[in-house]
């Protein structure tokens, strides 16, 4: 058996903060792998706002080029239309019936997590992982819990990593991490205005999005 975090995202660019997550999320619990999910078009937003996901797929491979444990997974770009974590989540199981996963989410996304498709079922279905992001902390996280009567997990110390026999499924953890005020809008915008993204996405990923002209 395996455990697999599943990070999904849009990543219109993935940029450090998106590896940040991934990175104490890997250092705190004891998944094999994260799988990072590109949606081929995000229900929340407009196709023309998201650069083609082949170009997203190839930024994440050459952003997780240097974690062994990350990888990514094409499960929603080989689908074409609006991508639900539910569909994901049950199309992996299909594909890896002897995993167990969690999802990866950030504080800011699961304050939605009552528009998501199916919510319900997906919180049974698998574990979540909200980690905290900056301006959105967890206490306004522990607020949706309250309201849709869902127990949180305590996350030990920081410097204390999760046990596997503590990972039951269908469990909810919060994670309270430092992770760079960095966002993909932000990347983007000064893109466009013909600024420097350096330190806010991987090189390998500027060089790309340079040589493609993406996003300018």
């Amino acid at each position: 058996m395996s455990l697999t975090g599943l990070f999904g995202g849009t990543f219109n660019p993935v940029h450090l903060g998106h590896l940040k997550v991934a990175e104490e999320v890997i250092r705190r619990f004891p998944l094999d792998r994260i799988l990072f999910i590109p949606s081929y078009i995000p229900p929340h937003k407009s196709p023309g706002e998201v650069v083609p996901v082949r170009h997203r797929l190839k930024m994440l491979a050459i952003a997780c080029q240097a974690h062994p444990s990350f990888e990514v997974s094409e499960v929603e770009a080989r689908r074409p239309g609006p991508s639900y974590s539910i569909v994901t989540l049950r199309r992996l199981k299909r594909a890896r019936p002897e995993d167990r996963f969690f999802f990866i989410v950030g504080s800011d996304a699961f304050l939605e997590i009552e528009t998501w498709k199916d919510y319900e079922r997906l919180l049974t279905e698998c574990s979540f992982i909200v980690v905290s992001r900056p301006g959105f902390g967890i206490k306004l996280v522990e607020k949706v819990i309250a309201r849709i009567n869902l127990t949180a997990l305590p996350i030990p110390g920081r410097r204390t990593a999760i046990k596997s026999e503590n990972l039951k499924p269908g469990s909810l953890f919060l994670l309270e991490v430092r992770t760079p005020d960095i966002s993909s809008t932000e990347v983007r915008r000064r893109i466009k205005a013909g600024l420097p993204v350096t330190g806010l996405v991987p090189p390998g990923v500027e060089q790309y999005m340079a040589k493609h002209k993406l996003y300018s």
